[in-house]
C-alpha cells in the first residue's frame, strides 16, 4: 500500500522524527496538534480558543491530503486540566456536532510547552466505493457491498 507523509515544516518534524499526517490507502493520521503558528502561541490561558484555533489547523490538513471534516471517524484530545471539559467539547461540537467521530478527552499531566493546555490527534478515513458500514436501528454495524 502506498504511503505520502504531509510536513508542516516545522524543524521538530526531522528532530523528533515524525509527520504531521500519514496517508496509508484510505486512512489518514494527524499527529497531535496544539494552538501554535508562525507567529507563536495562539489563545494563550484559553481552553476553548486553543480547541477551536487546533481543529481549524486539523481542517486545512485534512483538505490539503484530500479529505474533510466528515471523514474524521476518531479524535483524541489531551487537556491539561479536565474541569475545563466543557470549553474543549464545546469547540469540538462545533466543528463534529453532526458527524460525531469516536473520540475520547484524557487530562494528561502537561505538554511539552506549559502554555499549551490542548493537543488533538485524528484519524479519517476516505470512503471508496467497495462497501458501506452503516449502523442498523439497534446502533450495530452491518456492512455490506456497494454495486457499480
Amino acid at each position: 500500500m502506498e504511503r505520502k507523509n504531509f510536513s508542516s515544516g516545522a524543524k521538530w518534524e526531522d528532530i523528533v522524527g515524525y509527520s504531521r499526517a500519514v496517508l496509508v490507502g484510505n486512512q489518514l493520521e494527524i499527529s497531535g496538534t496544539v494552538a501554535t503558528d508562525e507567529s507563536g502561541m495562539v489563545g494563550k490561558g484559553d481552553f476553548y480558543l486553543q480547541t477551536k484555533f487546533i481543529l481549524q489547523k486539523i481542517e486545512r490538513v485534512l483538505q490539503q491530503a484530500g479529505f474533510e471534516m466528515k471523514d474524521v471517524v476518531r479524535t483524541r484530545m489531551f487537556v491539561t486540566d479536565i474541569s475545563h471539559w466543557q470549553e474543549v467539547g464545546k469547540a469540538h461540537g462545533e466543528f463534529f456536532k453532526d458527524i460525531k467521530p469516536a473520540t475520547a478527552m484524557i487530562q494528561i499531566s502537561a505538554l511539552i510547552d506549559p502554555e499549551y493546555l490542548v493537543e488533538i490527534e485524528v484519524t479519517a478515513l476516505r470512503s471508496d466505493n467497495d462497501s458501506t458500514i452503516d449502523p442498523d436501528a439497534s446502533g450495530r454495524m452491518k456492512m455490506w457491498s456497494v454495486k457499480s
